[in-house]
Order: structure tokens, then C-alpha cells, then sequence
């Protein structure tokens, strides 16, 4: 298992069975984004793993962090390699509704 901690915001790796899951705990904006990217860069181009993002723990996105999410779901949807968003908060899930983007991830495992 893997962290990448600040005060505001850190990214947790745990590989199990093939599948990496990435837990989000904290707030992640564009103050963040860089760390984030940093964390997540190599995961989203091993297309042998499936990716999932726990946002579990997550209190706060903006623009950027969506921006981000989004552009993994291209990038590994370009692999046709697995990603999954599961346990979006109920917070988060309403701000992914208002922007449409909700959609992309309606196949995904949301447990509440």
C-alpha cells in the first residue's frame, strides 16, 4: 500500500488480484491536482490492472479534480482497459449529476 499524504489531501494505492484501487481521503482542487496526477500517471497507463477510485472519503472536487477524472476514464477507455468510481459520496454524486457528467460513470458500482 502506497500514500501520498498532505495536509488537505492524499491519494492511497492497494493492488490486489490485478485490480488497483486508489483511495481518495480530503479535497482535491486544483492545489492538489499536480500530486494527484503524479500518483495516478503510471496507474492509468498499466492497462494489465484493472483501476478503481474510492472516493469514499472524499469531502470536496472542483473543476480540475473532475477534469482529471475525466481524463482517465478517456485515457484507460482508449486502452479498453477496466476503470471503475465506486462510493461517491452523496455530495459529490449530485455535483456529478449537475455537470453531466454523472453519465459516465452510471455503470459504475456507487454504493451509498
Amino acid at each position: 500500500m502506497n500514500t501520498n499524504k498532505n495536509d488537505k489531501f492524499n491519494a492511497t494505492t492497494q493492488v490486489e488480484d490485478g485490480t488497483c484501487t486508489v483511495y481518495l481521503r480530503g479535497e482535491l482542487d486544483l492545489s492538489v491536482a499536480p500530486d494527484f496526477r503524479q500518483v495516478m500517471e503510471p496507474l492509468v497507463e498499466d492497462g494489465e490492472l484493472d483501476l478503481v477510485i474510492n472516493l469514499k472519503d472524499l469531502k470536496y472536487i472542483d473543476s480540475t479534480g473532475i477534469g482529471i477524472l475525466l481524463s482517465i476514464l478517456k485515457a484507460r477507455h482508449g486502452m479498453s482497459a477496466q476503470f471503475l468510481v465506486r462510493e461517491v459520496p452523496a455530495q459529490i454524486q449530485k455535483l456529478f449529476d449537475m455537470t453531466g457528467i454523472a453519465k459516465f460513470f452510471a455503470s459504475q458500482e456507487n454504493p451509498q
